[in-house]
């Protein structure tokens, strides 16, 4: 594979770091487009995106009218996609995008079909912060587990890489931070062939601009619930993926 990876970047607030961001995109290795979804943010997010998609041809922006949340930005960017791989970069720095190549490899191997860049797996450089934080995320992921049978390190990772026929017939219907937890849910649903690679991580403070709260992890642990028990295999897809299907049945 040349030029098959889209890149989905759900931005609010972030006009800090955003062109830092993309211009490391941009040297990512078989990259086809970076897609920026500016959520109505209420700083230079939105004109610093435009400016990056006139420089450079394969950026290209779209703006929600109103605040939609990090799942409704990923919705509108998965649609808008092109590329055999989508992978997730979050708009601030926690997760450095020269490391895409190796949370993608397993797809581009053909061995994989989703791949988690896992903070826990093997302990890279990581900045040490909430003790809270990692403890819920532990919880969060045992929980998951228990439910998918999958046994995943690091659900609520923020990498998060798909074949792109799988992620564009997704039905996403959760809001807020509830793409990991109903994505994961489905893709077990599904029978992914699913890795896990190793990843830094440069977590920010809330003081630097981290939006998660104890809100969105209390939601997150439903979210395992109803996307588990509740939403069926037809129902989270909105036709089975047909090219997946060969390779899916391995499992």
């Amino acid at each position: 594979m040349s030029e098959c990876l889209s890149v989905v970047v759900p931005a609010y607030n972030e006009a800090g770091t955003l062109v830092a961001v993309i211009q490391k995109l941009l040297a990512v290795p078989h990259l086809l487009e970076v897609v920026i979804v500016d959520d109505c943010s209420n700083d230079w997010t939105g004109d610093m995106a435009e400016e990056l998609a006139h420089s450079h041809p394969k950026v290209k922006v779209l703006h929600h009218s109103t605040n939609r949340g990090k799942t409704e930005a990923l919705k509108t960017g998965f649609t808008s996609t092109r590329g055999d791989i989508v992978i997730v970069q979050d708009a601030d720095l926690e997760y450095d995008p020269s490391e895409i190549v190796n949370v993608i490899k397993p797809i581009l191997s053909g061995e994989a079909d989703v791949v988690y860049g896992s903070r826990f797996l093997v302990r890279k450089e990581t900045r040490v912060l909430y003790f809270y934080h990692y403890l819920a995320n532990k919880a969060l992921t045992f929980f998951s587990n228990l439910f998918t049978n999958v046994n995943l390190t690091d659900v609520e990772t923020g990498y998060k890489a798909f074949r792109g026929d799988i992620i564009r017939h997704m039905k996403i219907t959760s809001s807020g931070f509830g793409f990991e937890i109903e994505a994961t849910a489905k893709v077990a649903k599904l029978k992914c062939r699913i890795y896990e690679v190793p990843i830094s991580y440069h977590g920010r403070t809330y003081e630097e601009g981290k939006k998660i709260s104890v809100k969105d992890g209390i939601v997150a642990f439903w979210y395992v619930i109803k996307f588990n028990m509740f939403c069926s295999l037809k129902n989270s897809y909105r036709f089975l993926p047909a090219t997946a299907a060969p390779a899916i049945r391995r499992v």
